[in-house]
C-alpha cells in the first residue's frame, strides 16, 4: 500500500488494518531503535515497541494531526520505554552493551580506549534519570528538535531543553577523565 502517513492514518481510522500495518512497517525500525536506546536493552525495547503499537492502534482515533504521525508515535514509544524502565528497574548497561564505537583499522590502544569510552558512556547513560536519558537519546541519536522532544515526552519545550542540558552536563562529567587520554594525530 502506498501513500503518505497522513493518508494511511485516515485509512487506519476508517478501519483499514492494511493501512495500519503499513505504518508499522514504515516506522517499526526507528521505533525499535528509539526504544532500545532509551531502555538500554533489546528485551525491554521489544516489549516497549509491542506496547507502543498496541496503544497506537487503540488510540489512532485520537490522533488529531497537530504533529506528524511519527512524532505522535515517538511520544507513545518514549512513554512505553520509560514505563519499561520503571517496571524492571534499572539494569546495568555493562550487562547489555549498546552500539560499538566505529573506527577504521584501530590500533590496540585505540581499541582499548574506544571500549572504555563505550563502557563509560553506557554506564553514564544508565545513571541518568529516565526522562534525561530519553531526552538525550531523542536529541542526539534521533536528531529531534526541542519542540519535538517536548511533544514526544509530553512536557513543555523548556523542560525538554533542561532535561537535554542536564543529561549532557552529566555525561560530560562522567566522560571527562577519558578526555585527557585522547590524543589527536
Amino acid at each position: 500500500m502506498e501513500g503518505t502517513d497522513g493518508e494511511l492514518v485516515v485509512a487506519a481510522k476508517a478501519g483499514d488494518s492494511g493501512a495500519f500495518r503499513e505504518l508499522v512497517e514504515r516506522h517499526g525500525a526507528r521505533v525499535f531503535q528509539l526504544a532500545c536506546r532509551i531502555t538500554g536493552n533489546e528485551q525491554d525495547a521489544e516489549d516497549a515497541v509491542q506496547e507502543s503499537f498496541l496503544r497506537a492502534h487503540r488510540q489512532i482515533g485520537r490522533f488529531d494531526g497537530h504533529s506528524s504521525f511519527g512524532t505522535w508515535l515517538y511520544r507513545i514509544t518514549a512513554n512505553c520505554a520509560l514505563d519499561a524502565i520503571r517496571r524492571r528497574g534499572r539494569q546495568s548497561a555493562a550487562e547489555n552493551p549498546g552500539q560499538e564505537v566505529a573506527s577504521g583499522d584501530p590500533t590496540p590502544e585505540r581499541s582499548a580506549l574506544s571500549g572504555e569510552i563505550r563502557d563509560r558512556m553506557e554506564l553514564a547513560l544508565s545513571e541518568l534519570s529516565p526522562v534525561e536519558r530519553a531526552a538525550f537519546v531523542l536529541r542526539h541519536f534521533e536528531g529531534m528538535g526541542i519542540e519535538e522532544i517536548g511533544q514526544a515526552l509530553g512536557c513543555q519545550p523548556g523542560a525538554a531543553k533542561q532535561s537535554v542540558f542536564r543529561a549532557v552536563r552529566k555525561l560530560r562529567k562522567a566522560l571527562e577523565p577519558l578526555a585527557s587520554g585522547v590524543k589527536c594525530k
